[in-house]
């Protein structure tokens, strides 16, 4: 079992910056991939970026491409979300997710098995 906790939300104005950070308790995170993903009301969680333990490769949504940088650091069982250049249809609660081992799709999030509670981040224009 692992136990996520997202944290860093906010309310910004549209080009500012926030870091969102999530912090993994249970088990090292070290060989699970990581990922974030957002949701708004009404529609689908959607996904956001990934990191695969295994190669260390890095995945973004078009959306956020050249914007958001996802990381982690194994030592501190840490994954954080750098969001810069943030606009007002970035506004969603971002969610954090894992999964142990190989396999399942990085961008769905039925591929993952773990998840934390969510943090707001508001965008004002």
């Amino acid at each position: 079992q692992v136990q996520l906790v997202e944290s860093g939300g906010g309310l910004v104005q549209a080009g500012d910056s926030l870091r969102l950070s999530c912090a993994a308790s249970g088990r090292t995170i070290s060989t699970y991939n990581m990922g974030w993903f957002r949701q708004t009301p009404g529609k689908e969680r959607e996904f956001v970026a990934a990191d695969r333990w295994s190669g260390g490769s890095t995945y973004y949504a078009d959306f956020v491409k050249g914007r958001f940088t996802i990381s982690r650091d194994n030592a501190r069982n840490t994954v954080a979300l750098q969001m810069n250049s943030l606009k007002p249809e970035d506004t969603a609660v971002y969610y954090c997710a894992a999964k142990p081992g190989y396999g399942g799709t990085y961008y769905s999030s039925s591929s993952y098995d773990y998840w934390g509670q969510g943090t707001q981040v508001t965008v004002s224009s």
